[in-house]
C-alpha cells in the first residue's frame, strides 16, 4: 500500500515527474489526502508563484480550507505530461495560446460557469470568457532593458533598434520554443513589417531576420525567471520579457526599463484538464481567483491588467498610457494571434529546431 504522502514530499514528487515528462515515463504521484483538501496547479513559477501564495493561495486555503500545491514547469513539460495520459493537475494556468493547443487536442473539459459563487461571470471580460478556458489577466510582451547598460536618451522604442546591435550595443535575449512560442513577431517586426500586417506569419522570413542578431543572444530563455534574471545580473542588456516579470524585479530593485511599443498583447488563463479526479476544487480555486476582491488584491501587486471589469480602478498607473488613459497594450500593442499558433506551433517548432541547431 502507498503510504500517504506529506504536501512538501507530493509537491516534490510531482515536480520530479514533471521535469521528467519529456524523456521519462511518469512517477505516480499519490495525494496525501483526500482530494477535496488540496489543488494541483500548474504554474509558471518564481515570483509569480510568491506574489500569488500571498494574495490568493493562502486567503483561499482560508475561505475554503483547500490548500493549494502550485507545480512549475516549463510549456513542453506539460504538453508532454497531458500527452502522456498520466495528467495529476487539477488546474492549468498558463497562456491561452497553450490552452486552446490543449483544447483541440481533447485534453480540456468545459469552465463551469454556472456553478461560480465568488464572482459573477459577466463580470469578466468576454473576449478571455471562453469555453474551455476563463482568463486570469491580461499582460505583455515587452522589449526590457538594463538601465545600467543602456543610457537614457537610447532606449529601444522599437524592434527595429532592438535589433540593431550598432546603435544599443550588447547582449540581446528572447523566448525559446520551450516558453511556449518564439518571436518571429518580433523580427517581422524589426524587418518593417506593420502590426496589422504579421499574420499570416512569414517563418522563413521571420528566421532569416532572426540570424542577424543570433551571435548576439547567449541563450534562448525558457522561463519568466530565467529571462528577468539574465536581464538584471547583466548578462544581457536587453530582452523580450513577459511585463509582469519586469515590474516583479523592478519592484525588488532591479535596474530594469521597459518600451511598450509594438508589445504583443498576452493572456495568462485558468483551463480543467478532462479526466481530472479534483473537478469540485478546481472549480471553486477559478471562481474564487477571478472575484473582484481577489483580483484587485493580486493584480495591484503583481502589475497585471485584470481580467474581471469591477477590479479595473486597481490596475497600477505603471500599465496605462497617460496620453489615452487606456492601457498600453491597447494603445502600442497587438493581440497575439493564439488561433494562428494553435494551426501551425509545430511547422515552427520544427523550422525552430533546425534553426537553432544549424546556427
Amino acid at each position: 500500500m502507498n503510504k500517504l504522502l506529506t504536501p512538501s514530499r507530493a509537491r516534490r514528487n510531482l515536480t520530479l515527474s514533471l521535469a521528467s515528462a519529456a524523456v521519462a515515463p511518469f512517477m505516480i504521484w499519490t495525494r496525501h489526502a483526500s482530494a477535496a483538501t488540496q489543488v494541483v496547479v500548474r504554474t509558471p513559477g518564481g515570483v509569480f508563484d510568491d506574489i500569488k501564495r500571498e494574495t490568493v493561495y493562502d486567503p483561499f486555503k482560508k475561505e475554503t480550507g483547500i490548500e493549494v500545491v502550485p507545480v512549475a514547469a516549463t510549456i513542453a513539460k506539460l504538453m508532454a505530461m497531458m500527452k502522456s495520459g498520466q495528467n495529476e493537475l487539477d488546474v492549468i494556468d498558463t497562456g491561452d495560446n497553450a490552452l486552446l493547443e490543449l483544447e483541440r487536442l481533447n485534453y480540456m473539459q468545459p469552465i463551469p460557469y454556472s456553478d461560480f459563487k465568488y464572482t459573477n461571470p459577466n463580470d469578466i471580460d468576454a473576449a478571455v470568457r471562453r469555453k474551455f478556458q476563463v482568463g486570469s489577466f491580461i499582460y505583455a510582451m515587452v522589449m526590457a532593458y538594463n538601465t545600467k547598460a543602456v543610457k537614457p536618451g537610447s532606449e529601444p522604442r522599437s524592434w527595429a533598434d532592438f535589433w540593431d546591435v550598432n546603435k544599443i550595443p550588447g547582449r540581446r535575449t528572447l523566448a525559446d520554443m520551450a516558453s511556449g512560442s518564439v518571436g518571429l513577431e518580433y523580427a517581422l517586426l524589426a524587418d518593417g513589417v506593420p502590426m496589422d500586417k504579421l499574420y499570416p506569419i512569414d517563418i522563413d522570413r521571420a528566421l532569416k531576420v532572426m540570424s542577424r542578431i543570433r551571435s548576439q543572444i547567449p541563450k534562448f530563455w525558457d522561463t519568466g525567471a530565467l529571462s528577468s534574471t539574465m536581464l538584471t545580473n547583466g548578462e544581457v542588456v536587453m530582452g523580450s520579457l513577459w511585463s509582469t516579470r519586469v515590474h516583479a524585479a523592478m519592484a525588488e530593485g532591479a535596474p530594469l526599463g521597459i518600451s511598450w511599443n509594438q508589445n504583443a498583447i498576452l493572456v495568462q488563463s485558468y483551463g480543467i484538464p478532462a479526466g481530472t479526479r479534483n473537478v469540485e476544487a478546481a472549480r471553486k480555486y477559478i471562481d474564487y481567483a477571478s472575484s473582484p476582491e481577489v483580483q484587485s488584491r493580486w493584480l495591484s501587486k503583481y502589475k497585471a491588467i485584470p481580467v474581471n471589469v469591477k477590479s479595473y480602478g486597481a490596475a497600477s498607473k505603471d500599465l496605462m498610457d497617460p496620453s489615452t488613459g487606456t492601457p498600453w497594450t491597447k494603445s502600442r500593442g497587438f493581440m497575439l494571434d493564439i488561433e494562428w499558433w494553435a494551426n501551425n506551433r509545430t511547422k515552427v517548432s520544427d523550422a525552430w529546431s533546425r534553426w537553432i541547431v544549424a546556427k
